[in-house]
């Protein structure tokens, strides 16, 4: 494990890298999307400090419905373009956030969270399947490393649920 907020960057590669393989070894095989995303979400779960939620919001054709998740419980839906959640499945883009009370229109689920990275999780045709959410109680908890190793995580996910991943 690594503490938070005071690691070098390459420490955290190193352990995102030992994270993903984990993560592909225990998805190996299984193509179903929950037994997965609950799978990922427990992995992730027990192998980051300071993070308060992990969990899936997946995109039901009009909106991000609550997925396989550790934490409190949750809001059930979001719309496309509201809060983190809904900014990242809109704009496809990652979503680093500091400070979540800084951020236009955030959707507050649990009080507790001050920071959050959302990864937008997009298919091999460019189809939006929904998002990967990790919220933490520290300010400022997520950085360009946790980003980059929650991105490749993510894309172990997604390879997972893809035909060709269950012909390797």
């Amino acid at each position: 494990m690594f503490a938070a907020t005071h690691i070098e960057a390459a420490s955290k590669d190193e352990f995102y890298a030992e994270l993903a393989q984990q993560a592909c070894a225990l998805l190996h095989g299984e193509r179903d999307r929950v037994a997965n995303a609950a799978n990922f979400a427990a992995l992730v779960w027990h192998a980051l400090p300071a993070i308060n939620w992990c969990g899936f919001y997946f995109f039901d054709g009009r909106e991000l419905v609550v997925g396989p998740f550790q934490g409190k419980p949750a809001c059930v839906r979001i719309a496309l373009g509201k809060g983190v959640c809904g900014t990242a499945a809109q704009t496809r883009q990652t979503q680093l956030v500091d400070d979540v009370n800084a951020f236009a229109g955030h959707i507050a689920c649990d009080g507790a969270s001050r920071s959050e990275l959302v990864v937008p999780l997009i298919d091999a045709r460019g189809v939006l399947l929904g998002v990967w959410d990790v919220d933490s109680p520290e300010l400022a908890r997520f950085d360009a490393a946790d980003r980059r190793g929650m991105e490749r995580l993510c894309a172990a996910f997604v390879a997972s649920l893809e035909p060709a991943a269950a012909a390797a």
